[in-house]
């Protein structure tokens, strides 16, 4: 009985084991899928968790529920330690060994060391952690009546790339219905997105980019460039271009301005940079062709390009490695390289408006917000069925002003 060990059940690990359960016709091969939570959630939507445009139920999908637990096995564990040398792993219930096993666990919010960050900011990266800022923010506007602390109404987000634009604009444009909830006036809320580079969104050109930050600065965000080099329960200090400092002062900092890879690498002697592994061109730690590795957890190359990790390169990784499984348990050798297919990218900027490239065509506007809803209910019926898409996607892409 060869067995097949899945450390992670994101966009990567899940893909690998909805491949491998589609297409995989041996009862010779013993599938586990390992994963903290009983559930999948979609990190491309936490910002409307967040925020609380979207409920965490209809964010998370149950691995039971998806999987057909006669042919994939799944187990609720933390993984501690992984042995590539002896083929073991360690988690905190059990541990396991196995024949062939796919790193998939993940990225880890990377504060690159800057003091006070880990203890006072927010960080988007769990469904949990999402739901801990919509409560902040809610009980913020509630707080507001009794005690007016501007502060409580001051919200700054670290990062200009994709997750800090996208919570921004979404945050911006729920602005609006807390305030007449609460009978404050909009103006009172302040919406600060700090990024380093001179432009947002580094991803597309000048002319998108500049673009989002229109579209941003016209429902109420406000837009600074500098570095954060502190992060204080009352705000943040940022150096500016000139070098100068200056403080914008909040009660809720998200910090989305990096991540990096699992820990779990880092502890188990794997040679790694930040806590990602660089593979070979079958997704495969060199020297230890048994171990694959996806999405954030792994630097991959193809057509000499580095692939930035996204949800959309972690989603063709777990397809390519469950076929790639697949030919190897047939005992045919892996010939065809993983190559990464750009099919588009897409940042919302509310769930009505947004920019991006699909195609090698700009778009922008509902179009764009149409095709991010297509993107994501396409996820959803990728690893589960049309139901599941009714249920929990996502469908809203037009304005009813």
């Amino acid at each position: 009985m060869k067995k097949i060990l899945i450390l992670g059940g994101g966009y990567g690990g899940l893909k690998c084991a909805i491949t491998l359960q589609k297409k995989l016709n041996d009862k010779n091969v013993e599938v586990t899928l390992i994963s903290r939570h009983d559930y999948h959630y979609q990190t491309t939507l936490l910002h409307k968790v967040a925020v609380g445009t979207y409920s965490a139920r209809k964010a998370r999908m149950f691995y039971r529920n998806l999987l057909n637990l006669k042919n994939i096995k799944f187990t609720k564990d933390i993984i501690e330690k992984i042995d590539i040398k002896n083929k073991k792993v360690k988690g905190v219930r059990f541990e396991y060994d196995y024949d062939y096993l796919v790193i998939a666990l993940g990225f880890r919010v990377n504060d690159f060391g800057i003091k006070g960050v880990y203890y006072h900011s927010h960080k988007l990266s769990t469904l949990n952690k999402a739901l801990q800022i919509r409560t902040n923010i809610e009980n913020n506007f509630k707080d507001y009546i009794f005690k007016p602390n501007p502060l409580n109404l001051s919200f700054i987000v670290c990062g200009s790339g994709f997750t800090g634009v996208e919570f921004a604009a979404e945050l911006a444009k729920r602005v609006p219905e807390l305030c007449k909830i609460r009978g404050l006036d909009r103006d009172l809320v302040k919406i600060y997105l700090i990024g380093r580079g001179e432009h947002i969104l580094p991803m597309f050109d000048e002319k998108l980019s500049a673009l989002a930050a229109e579209k941003l600065t016209k429902i109420g965000v406000k837009i600074i460039r500098g570095n954060v080099i502190e992060c204080m329960s009352d705000g943040v200090i940022i150096e500016k271009p000139d070098k100068s400092t200056q403080k914008i002062e909040g009660n809720i900092t998200v910090w989305t301005a990096g991540v990096k890879g699992n820990p779990v690498i880092g502890n188990s002697g794997i040679t790694n940079t930040k806590d990602r592994v660089e593979v070979n061109e079958f997704l495969q730690i060199p020297n230890y062709p048994e171990v694959f590795v996806l999405g954030d957890c792994a630097i991959a190359n193809s057509r000499d390009v580095k692939h930035a990790p996204t949800a959309q390169l972690a989603s063709q990784m777990g397809e390519y490695c469950g076929e790639s499984l697949i030919q190897i348990l047939k005992g045919e050798k892996l010939i065809k390289p993983f190559i990464f297919k750009n099919r588009g990218t897409v940042c919302s900027i509310g769930h009505t408006d947004g920019i991006g490239v699909a195609f090698g065509y700009k778009i922008n506007g509902e179009i764009a917000a149409f095709l991010k809803n297509v993107i994501e209910n396409r996820w959803i019926l990728s690893v589960a069925n049309l139901m599941t898409v009714f249920k929990k996607g996502q469908f809203r892409w037009r304005s009813s002003d």
